[in-house]
C-alpha cells in the first residue's frame, strides 16, 4: 500500500508539475491590461491587436513574440512619423517592457500585428492570445473585437498618445 502511495504521488509530481511550472512563468511579473482589436472587413488578410503592458519588477523585459490561431503569422510592429510619411516595421528585437513602466499598444504605434487572417475579425466575438515575453516567458490573454473604426480600449479610454513610463 505504501508503495501504490509513492507511485501515485511521482505520477502526480511528473504529470502535474510541468505545467505548473510552465503556467508560473511569466503570469505575475507582466500584467496584460485592456486587451482589444478591431473588427476587419470580410477579405482583409491582416488585423492588429492592441494592449498594455505593465512590467511590475525592477527588471526590464521585452516583448518577443506572440501567437494565435486567428492568423498565419504574428508579428511585433511599430507605426511612426518619418518625415511626414507613416511607416510600419517589424520589430526585429521586440518590444522593450522597462522595469516598474508600462508600454502601451494602440493605433498609429506599437501593435500585435495578425497577418494572415483565417476569417474576418468580428466585433463582439474574442480571440485568444499568447504573449511571448524574453523573461516572463508566455502569458496568455483573451482580445475582446470592437468596432472596424475603434479608436478607444475597451474601457472608453483615448489610445491617442502614447507613453512609456
Amino acid at each position: 500500500m505504501c508503495t501504490l502511495s509513492k507511485l501515485a504521488i511521482a505520477v502526480v509530481l511528473i504529470v502535474i508539475a510541468p505545467a505548473a511550472f510552465a503556467q508560473g512563468t511569466g503570469t505575475s511579473t507582466i500584467a496584460v491590461e485592456q486587451p482589444w482589436a478591431r473588427a476587419t472587413p470580410a477579405g482583409a488578410r491582416t488585423g492588429a491587436a492592441y494592449m498594455t503592458l505593465d512590467n511590475k519588477t525592477s527588471s526590464a523585459d521585452r516583448l518577443i513574440g506572440a501567437s494565435s490561431d486567428v492568423a498565419d503569422k504574428l508579428q511585433i510592429h511599430e507605426m511612426k512619423d518619418v518625415n511626414g510619411v507613416m511607416q510600419m516595421r517589424e520589430l526585429a528585437n521586440g518590444l522593450p517592457v522597462p522595469a516598474g513602466g508600462s508600454v502601451t499598444l494602440k493605433p498609429g504605434s506599437y501593435h500585435v500585428m495578425l497577418i494572415g487572417l483565417k476569417k474576418p475579425l468580428t466585433q463582439g466575438e474574442t480571440f485568444p492570445l499568447t504573449l511571448t515575453f524574453e523573461k516572463a516567458g508566455n502569458i496568455s490573454v483573451t482580445v475582446p473585437i470592437q468596432a472596424i473604426g475603434a479608436m478607444q480600449d475597451n474601457k472608453g479610454g483615448d489610445m491617442g498618445n502614447m507613453k512609456m513610463k
